[in-house]
Formats: structure tokens, C-alpha cells, sequence
């Protein structure tokens, strides 16, 4: 009897794991409603956004930067205030779906220095393609202030996203 019971809680534990896993696969497939009105069109799933012009990263799923800051990679919810004349609606936006990917900035940098300077890239907030419809709103000015709840402090925990189903567009 106490075999049978152990063999039973075993097969439940299996079966609860699976259905776990399956949870998790489908929440990662698609975060259209993340992406900010300024972000690019044309993705079903975007982690970050490489902005060429000021060499800055914008994490998509937390709404935060991510820049270099006295020689640290800092994430932050607003630009420094250096950046205060960037335009987020017309700078042109890569889509690196990698994780960390300022840890691999140098090539970042190289292989989209072309990029710096155009402006022809349609945003989310100029689509008319239904699926934008429910996006996240980013219409506040992000340069210099601090958010309720961001102490400012340098790493976030939490950017453990794994690899996305898009890739990067040249």
C-alpha cells in the first residue's frame, strides 16, 4: 500500500511540473502590450530596443534604460539628463532579443553604427495595424527624474528573461 501511494505522488508531482512548464512557454510568446508607443513596429516580441544614436538600451518588459554611467552599465527608469534632446519617436530602434546584451556591446555598437542618425522608422504610436491597439503608453518626459519606487542604484535582479522569439532587424 504505501508503495502504491508513493508511485501515485510521484506521477502527480511529473504531471504538475509539465503543466508548469507549459505556463511559463506560453507567457513568453508575445509582449506586443509592453512594447512603448515610441518602440518600432513589425514585433510580436521585442526584450530590448538598441538606440544607436546614444548608445543606450531600453529593457522592454520593465520599461527601464539601460546606459553607461561612470563606467558601469546602470538600468534606470529615465535618461540622463545629457540625452535630453534624443527623440524616442523618430531615433531608429534595433530589436535584440538576447539577454544582457550590453555585455556584448562592442559589437552591438559596430555592427549598428550605420543606423545612427536615421530617422525613417515607423513607430507603434503612428501604426494603424489593429494589434497595437492595447500597447503600453510611454508619453512622460524620462530625462533626469526618478520614478516613484527607483532608488537610481545600478543592476537590476530580475533581467533573467532568456532568449525571445524575435531577432534583430537590420
Amino acid at each position: 500500500m504505501k508503495k502504491l501511494i508513493l508511485i501515485a505522488a510521484i506521477i502527480l508531482g511529473c504531471l504538475s511540473i509539465k503543466t508548469a512548464e507549459a505556463q511559463v512557454s506560453v507567457s513568453l510568446g508575445l509582449n506586443i502590450g509592453s512594447q512603448p508607443d515610441w518602440g518600432p513596429v513589425g514585433y510580436d516580441h521585442a526584450d530590448y530596443y538598441y538606440m544607436p544614436d546614444i548608445d543606450t538600451y531600453y529593457d522592454v518588459p520593465s520599461h527601464r534604460y539601460v546606459y553607461m554611467e561612470n563606467n558601469v552599465w546602470v538600468h534606470r527608469t529615465y535618461l540622463p539628463t545629457r540625452y535630453a534632446n534624443y527623440d524616442r519617436y523618430h531615433g531608429y530602434k534595433v530589436v535584440v532579443n538576447e539577454r544582457n546584451p550590453w555585455e556584448r556591446h562592442d559589437v552591438y555598437r559596430t555592427r549598428y553604427a550605420t543606423y545612427r542618425g536615421r530617422r525613417d522608422q515607423v513607430v507603434i504610436r503612428d501604426s494603424r495595424d489593429e494589434r497595437y491597439r492595447n500597447h503600453w503608453h510611454d508619453n512622460g518626459n524620462h530625462y533626469g527624474q526618478r520614478e516613484r519606487g527607483d532608488k537610481g542604484e545600478g543592476h537590476d535582479k530580475g533581467h533573467d528573461k532568456g532568449h525571445g522569439h524575435g531577432h534583430d532587424r537590420d
